[in-house]
């Protein structure tokens, strides 16, 4: 999956307008104009399309942390420069205050069948040998998922 399609995933399933998502990258430390916003939000066949970088996607997952969860205390957390698909998993988990149960009920709404030990070794440390890599097909099933609980609920 490119950041691009998550972006658009994400603001149609919370219905964000582009100040709204204006307003996330700046929460998330990232000034953007809405020119950035909309040639980011184009399908990928549009010449005007831009893509959409990794760091970008992560001040706008910590702005979206920041409007869910409310801002810590202290400094923010710098975005990260290179994201994966577990990341971003997590940053969503977070956003959502979303247990292990909630993230396999929301992918149970795909018919996606997730077990509890295989879910958990997403969120480990890459160094342990209990870690798996995040798939896109698991991404895109939680986003979908995540489409089907949210989608239209204010």
């Amino acid at each position: 999956m490119n950041n691009n399609d998550i972006l658009r995933r994400i603001r149609y399933t919370f219905d964000f307008n582009d100040d709204q998502m204006i307003a996330l990258c700046g929460s998330g430390s990232m000034q953007v104009t809405r020119a950035e916003v909309s040639d980011w939000l184009k399908k990928e066949d549009d010449p005007e399309c831009k893509e959409l970088g990794d760091e970008q996607l992560a001040a706008f997952l910590n702005g979206f942390i920041n409007e869910k969860r409310g801002k810590k205390e202290g400094p923010q957390p710098e975005p990260e420069k290179k994201l994966n698909n577990n990341i971003i998993l997590r940053k969503l988990k977070i956003a959502l205050n979303l247990k292990d149960e909630d993230m396999l009920d929301i992918l149970e709404l795909v018919r996606f069948r997730l077990g509890k030990a295989e879910l958990s070794a997403f969120f480990r440390n890459p160094s342990q040998s209990q870690y798996r890599a995040c798939k896109d097909q698991i991404l895109r099933n939680f986003l979908h998922g995540m489409q089907l609980k949210y989608h239209g609920k204010s």
